[in-house]
C-alpha cells in the first residue's frame, strides 16, 4: 500500500535503499556484471533503479514547468516499457559495476534531498502536474525510489539464491 505522507515516504524510501546497499555492499563486481538467462545483470538492475529517479525528477520538473512530460520518456509509451528498458540496457552496456553503484548512489542522494525539500502538500495534496493521472508526486516518488530499491533487492536476492543452489548442485554432483 502506497504511503500517504512525507515522513512516511522519507522513512520507507531510506529503509528500503539501506537494505539494497547492504545487498550490494560486498557483491564481487564479477557476479554484478554476470548477464543471467534473461539477458539481465545485477549491474544492469543497478543501473536502471538509478535512471528511473532521473526520470521521474525530469517527469516533475516538466510539469512544473509546464512542458509536456513524457512517460515514460520522449519517444516511448508506456506499452512500450520493455522496448525502452532493453534500449536503456544497451545505451549502459559499457557501464561498469562501481559506476553503476556510484549512479545509484547519487540518485538516491537527489531523490531524499527531493523529498526532504518539498512540502508535504506539494507531495500529497494534488496529482503530479503533468502525470495525467491520480498519482501524486509521493507516490511517483515512491515508485521510482522505495518501490524500485524493493523490487531491485528481490531481484538480486533471487539471481543470488539461484547462484548459490547452481554451486552447490554442482559440489554435490
Amino acid at each position: 500500500m502506497p504511503v500517504t505522507n512525507k515522513s512516511l515516504l522519507i522513512k520507507i524510501t531510506e529503509k528500503e535503499f539501506g537494505k539494497l546497499l547492504k545487498l550490494i555492499g560486498d557483491l564481487d563486481a564479477h557476479v554484478a556484471m554476470k548477464r543471467r538467462e534473461d539477458e539481465i545483470s545485477i549491474k544492469d538492475v543497478i543501473a536502471h533503479r538509478a535512471h528511473w529517479i532521473d526520470l521521474f525528477l525530469g517527469w516533475y520538473a516538466d510539469g512544473l514547468a509546464g512542458n509536456d512530460v513524457c512517460f515514460p520518456a520522449k519517444g516511448y509509451k508506456w506499452n512500450e516499457l520493455k522496448h525502452y528498458n532493453a534500449d536503456l540496457r544497451e545505451s549502459q552496456s559499457g557501464l561498469e559495476w562501481p559506476a553503476a553503484v556510484t549512479l545509484l548512489e547519487d540518485g538516491y542522494q537527489k531523490l531524499i534531498e527531493f523529498i526532504q525539500n518539498t512540502s508535504n502538500v506539494a507531495l500529497y495534496g494534488a496529482p503530479m502536474k503533468g502525470a495525467k493521472n491520480a498519482w501524486t508526486t509521493g507516490r511517483w516518488a515512491e515508485a521510482a525510489g522505495a518501490s524500485h530499491f524493493r523490487s531491485a533487492s528481490k531481484y538480486i536476492r533471487s539471481v543470488l539464491r539461484a547462484s548459490t543452489s547452481c554451486t552447490v548442485s554442482a559440489d554435490q554432483g
